[in-house]
């Protein structure tokens, strides 16, 4: 189930750059696409530097590397050797070889860096996301059952939801109290725990740092600092608000969602579907998981931001095109959406060429002018 047109893209790239970056969350399948891709090269060399066999190759890392020139070198985990980077510039610079080296990395802030300092120019990154529903849909598997469980391959893919739900919190454990740590990060494991857990139960609302700062015990800077660690290893998001020149005033606080619906049922202890779908949190959930399946589907050039004024009109998503009005995205865990007043005056305020209310039928139908239902399986649409 590996994207078939991230692994074209990630070809082409090798094709155009020297370097090229698979960058996402762990055990999300970066490992899986390289080796398929390592197919296409022959004679590539894959080392995994969380073994200390594959490490200790690199302990001279420019001799190791030109005995290698003419392959393909694939460098996984890349953020345990930060210092490999001047290294790839080096020899990239050296041979002018197209497709020289293939890094995967879990995100951190040092991946992100020396890259870009070391690599501007020479490197094109591309990000590896869970199982998105278009994925799995393409297998006939129910819609929900990827909402439940999150788009994780051994969260899927699991015999049942039990195993699925085990597999979850063991990767929230691993994540906190190895994986951060090997990407540099300080915090104490049971702080960051706390935290993400309250991101859990605030999750799809707007962010206020210094309700979180109080309740952790901790300054804002603190929690925003957290924020960041979640965000730069790809499990939180931060969806910004839309500003437009209007008389109307808007708020201005980003919201914050848990970017896997399988982790963040995770943490609040929702076992399967029917804990799920008896929750308060259902309507946040869904919205989230919307939101970040339609974030993965978003054609190059648009942007992604939420729209709310103070006086309550609202909406849930606004996707901007690079040349065209605004489409507006509402979305509701209902099997019988209907819209509100806010949603119609925000449509209006920002001059939206058309309009969406996802939701979780089976059947698309008009529900107002310029505005189509639509269902969950049904999101290529937005985009056509």
């Amino acid at each position: 189930m590996i994207s078939r047109s991230l692994h074209d893209e990630v070809v082409r790239s090798l094709d155009e750059f020297p370097v090229v970056g698979i960058v996402g969350a762990r055990q999300v399948g970066k490992t899986s696409l390289a080796k398929m891709i390592g197919e296409k090269f022959p004679g590539s060399v894959h080392l995994d530097l969380e073994r200390p066999a594959d490490l200790a190759r690199l302990d001279d890392p420019e001799l190791y590397l030109r005995q290698h020139r003419d392959s393909l070198v694939i460098l996984d985990e890349i953020q345990r050797r930060p210092g490999l980077f001047p290294v790839l510039r080096v020899l990239a610079d050296e041979s002018g070889r197209r497709g020289q080296f293939l890094v995967l990395g879990s995100a951190s802030p040092e991946l992100l860096r020396q890259s870009s300092e070391t690599l501007a120019g020479r490197i094109s990154f591309h990000e590896l996301a869970p199982f998105s529903l278009t994925e799995v849909a393409a297998q006939g598997i129910e819609a929900t059952n990827h909402w439940s469980r999150g788009g994780f391959p051994r969260s899927y893919l699991a015999k049942s939801d039990g195993a699925s739900f085990r597999w979850r919190q063991a990767f929230i454990s691993t994540y906190l109290e190895r994986d951060l740590p090997q990407l540099g990060v300080r915090t104490p494991a049971s702080e960051l725990r706390r935290f993400w857990q309250m991101l859990a139960h605030v999750h799809g609302q707007l962010l206020n740092a210094s309700d979180l700062a109080r309740s952790l015990g901790v300054a804002a800077p603190t929690v925003k600092r957290y924020l960041g660690i979640l965000e730069d290893t790809f499990v939180a998001r931060r969806l910004q608000p839309y500003y437009v020149n209007i008389s109307k005033r808007l708020v201005k606080r980003p919201k914050i969602y848990l970017r896997d619906s399988g982790l963040l049922h995770a943490l609040l202890g929702l076992l399967d579907v029917d804990h799920l779908l008896g929750h308060p949190i259902v309507g946040a959930s869904f919205e989230g998981w919307v939101v970040e399946q339609v974030g993965g589907k978003l054609p190059p050039g648009w942007s992604m931001f939420f729209y709310r004024t103070n006086a309550g009109a609202e909406i849930d998503l606004v996707l901007v095109p690079p040349t065209a009005p605004p489409i507006a995205v509402e979305i509701k865990a209902s099997t019988a959406p209907r819209l509100s007043r806010g949603f119609h005056s925000a449509f209006s305020d920002l001059g939206c060429a058309k309009g969406y209310v996802v939701f979780l039928g089976e059947e698309s139908f008009p529900i107002s002018e310029n505005v189509l239902a639509l269902p969950v399986t049904q999101l290529d649409r937005i985009f056509e």
